[in-house]
């Protein structure tokens, strides 16, 4: 079983084999995680990310909807494969906000075990501009990570990212050390 980890940090920093981007449906950048991921990747992780988008124009919801996630190089990064997801606005609750989480979870570990990458990085998907209250994001991401792990035995190490303390403080209730 993979080993899940909390810390609080810069994302862009790490040297995993993947970092998951909080991303947009269009996969062009945008602000938060999403823009600081491509600002530190430089250009070539924005090509990519128009040669994916332009592939899976035809796809309901935008070329990434919420739920579902797609692979790319790092650019500069120091990681070896970007993962893009695109998590739920939150609406109160009742739209489904909670399986699209999940799913960002799940669709973003499958990739990386198709992909045999073995350490991955998430941040805290959906809790900064789509409003996704933190405490139910923290949850039902450890839950998804959980619960994927048992369908990913190439996963060894699990690591969530938090930005802020407040974030962090809710991973470490959920992972005590």
């Amino acid at each position: 079983m993979a080993k899940l980890e909390v810390i609080e940090g810069d994302i862009t920093v790490l040297a995993v084999d993947a970092i998951v981007n909080a991303a947009n449906s269009g996969l062009l950048g945008g602000g938060g995680v999403d823009g600081a991921i491509h600002r530190a990747a430089g250009p070539a992780l924005l090509e990519e990310c128009r040669r994916v988008a332009a592939a899976r124009q035809n796809v309901p919801g935008g070329p990434c909807p919420a739920g579902d996630a797609v692979i790319t190089g790092p650019g500069l990064l120091p990681c070896k494969q970007v993962i893009h997801t695109v998590g739920p606005v939150w609406h109160g609750g009742g739209r489904g906000e909670s399986g699209l989480l999940a799913s960002c979870y799940r669709k973003s570990l499958l990739l990386a075990e198709k992909a045999a990458l073995e350490s991955i990085a998430f941040p805290n998907i959906s809790t900064g501009v789509y409003g996704y209250p933190r405490d139910k994001a923290a949850g039902t991401a450890v839950t998804a990570v959980r619960e994927t792990l048992e369908q990913t035995p190439g996963i060894r190490r699990v690591i969530f990212v938090c930005f802020d303390r407040e974030n962090y403080e809710l991973y470490r209730r959920i992972l005590p050390a």
